[in-house]
């Protein structure tokens, strides 16, 4: 999951390379290097850390080169150190090689190499590219690199320059996320569209099995058997202002006071559908919901209502379990895969697997031509734009839009229904006034090492949510349990230290919650509760009380989550780390 980003044209290179790196940080910031073709000679230039510590290194030094490749680094193979940090070369230095994914057969091929006389200088899997590509080598680049990927296994996306053909990019897409963006006299790649924004609008995501031959005056895209290809660009509408902080400390934050904006922006987009969907849950056994992290806790919150609306079992799995089960899958079932990205490597190839046992494909995704949007049969988009913090939050009220709007369009009630949702954006609003006051809750708890998060009904997924935002950012141990499951063993860790943070809006389970509330109390317990304004019975049990305004049940999710997001988020910033990008995280998950 790490970031690519390259150029050719007639500009400095380092400028969009270092650009582009700063955009795609989001993906991996254990170290980041540049390859430059300059004067037919390759300058590489890398260091450990964030992409500042690349930028103070390259200070002050003109490089009029105009074809390059950076990379932004997520460690996958081999520790971080500047040995393993990319661009890799070949052993005379002169192809250079990024790359996002895994060779998972690189092993193999090493040994091959090492036999050959290759002298191996790192511990990662991306340096056997470099050295295939060298070998393979006889006057084409493109040629070079087509023999290489026939023998490559894995998920991956890489890019190769070289000193023999100096104003020349291929690059390579095969499960892992690459964008091609167009200029006048200057051509892009990216992992992602916002490191392409300052430079064009226009762009071209590629397909697995796609090889673009980047030039200054064009863009060529082949298949892996050598044949050309034409495909057509899209134009992207987003803001480049859109992908800044807008005046927000972080991202993060900017992105919370979003939600707003874009429950409504991703309503809309749904009801000009006229909830006319090309497909009917109840033409299905089952309902498969396959997806990982935050995506995963909102597909436990549309299992409820896909059960209540559409009246068809709903069955929610983790991506990363389901790949590798014996789940019987077949046309009678529907796989619903959720995922920001859309390239999300466990989401999307559990749900390719159920796909070919027979199973029909939707997926809901916020990038339009990303890789699951376009595996699947069908697809319904969130409109969150852009999310730059690597802790989801605008996307996961979003995705929430789209599974409760798919669930009720199956209810003879639906207009009603879907009106009760116009109202969450003004709501959401309302819960956001109250940003200082719940900063002021979460600076109380910023030195406890340890919490926990109990919910019940709809409630227990945004418990889950609420505690994985915290362990995200804070780095503070935590954890969501069903409520009524606390007798169960954790209530094991109750005392006065552990605090506990329940979610108990007016449902059909308050009065089961307020009872474990008290439960907590019995054992001395430090109670923070979530729930609906005016609600003075339960914010009497509480220590702390985060207020929401009332709401029938169904929608308590879309309330109940922001407060626990901004808890976090003040929490973490308090002590001082870095909300953005969190240890050991990056936003987009394309390795296994």
């Amino acid at each position: 999951m790490c970031g690519i980003v390259g150029y050719t044209g007639s500009a400095p290179a380092l400028l969009v390379l270092l650009q582009g790196l700063e955009r795609l940080e989001y993906r991996g910031y254990d170290s980041a290097g540049v390859a430059l073709v300059e004067n037919h000679h390759l300058l590489i230039e890398k260091r450990v850390g964030k992409i500042r510590e690349l930028i103070r290194a390259l200070w002050g030094k003109e490089l009029k080169a105009t074809t390059g490749i950076g990379h932004t680094r997520w460690a996958t193979h081999g520790e971080v150190c500047e040995l393993n940090a990319h661009p890799h070369t070949d052993e005379r230095g002169e192809f250079a090689v990024v790359h996002n994914g895994i060779i998972e057969n690189y092993r193999e091929i090493k040994e091959e190499l090492e036999k050959l006389g290759v002298r191996y200088k790192s511990a990662t899997d991306t340096e056997v590219i470099a050295h295939l590509v060298a070998l393979n080598y006889e006057g084409d680049l493109l040629s070079a690199v087509l023999k290489t990927v026939s023998r490559l296994r894995g998920a991956y996306a890489f890019a190769v320059i070289t000193t023999k053909e100096p104003n020349r990019i291929v690059a390579v897409k095969y499960g892992s996320p690459l964008v091609v963006g167009l200029g006048k006299g200057e051509n892009f790649i990216a992992s992602d569209i916002p490191a392409l924004l300052p430079f064009t609008r226009d762009v071209i995501p590629l397909d697995d099995g796609e090889v673009v031959d980047l030039r200054p005056d064009g863009a060529l895209i082949y298949d892996f058997e050598g044949n050309l290809k034409t495909k057509e660009s899209m134009r992207v509408l987003w803001d480049i202002i859109s992908a800044e902080k807008g005046g927000f400390k972080h991202f993060m934050l900017k992105e919370i006071f979003e939600q707003p904006r874009t429950v409504g922006d991703t309503l809309k987009g749904f009801v000009s559908r006229d909830y006319s969907l090309p497909f009917s849950l109840k033409d299905f056994r089952r309902v498969l919901v396959v997806a990982c992290g935050t995506s995963y806790h909102a597909g436990l919150i549309g299992k409820y209502w896909i059960e209540k609306y559409a009246g068809v079992p709903v069955e929610v799995v983790y991506a990363s379990e389901l790949r590798y089960s014996d789940s019987p899958v077949g046309e009678e079932d529907l796989v619903l895969a959720i995922s920001q990205s859309g390239e999300t490597a466990d989401t999307r190839f559990s749900a390719l697997s159920m796909k070919e046992r027979g199973a029909t494909l939707v997926s809901i995704v916020n990038v339009m031509g990303s890789a699951l949007d376009r595996e699947s049969d069908y697809t319904l988009y969130t409109h969150a734009g852009p999310e730059i913090g690597v802790a989801a939050t605008k996307t996961f009220t979003a995705q929430l839009v789209v599974l409760y709007a798919l669930a009720v369009s199956h209810s003879k009630e639906k207009e009603s229904l879907m009106d009760r949702l116009l109202r969450i954006p003004h709501f959401i609003e309302e819960v956001l006034t109250q940003a200082e006051k719940i900063k002021e809750i979460a600076l109380k708890y910023a030195e406890y090492k340890n919490a926990i998060y109990l919910g019940r009904y709809l409630s227990y997924p945004v418990a889950l949510e609420g505690a994985l935002k915290l362990k995200e950012i804070s780095y503070i141990h935590a954890e969501g349990y069903p409520a009524g499951e606390m007798k169960h063993g954790p209530i094991a860790l109750i005392d006065e230290k552990m605090p506990v943070v329940a979610i108990g809006p007016k449902d059909r389970v308050h009065e089961k919650l307020l009872s474990n509330a008290e439960e907590v109390l019995a054992r001395k317990g430090i109670l923070i509760g979530v729930g609906f304004e005016g609600d003075e019975k339960f914010k009497s049990l509480c220590r702390d009380y985060m207020g929401i305004p009332p709401v029938e049940e169904d929608l308590t999710p879309f309330l109940t989550v922001v407060p626990l997001q901004l808890f976090a988020y003040y929490m973490a910033d308090y002590l001082g780390l870095d909300v953005d990008q969190p240890r050991n995280l990056a936003k987009t998950v394309t390795v296994e």
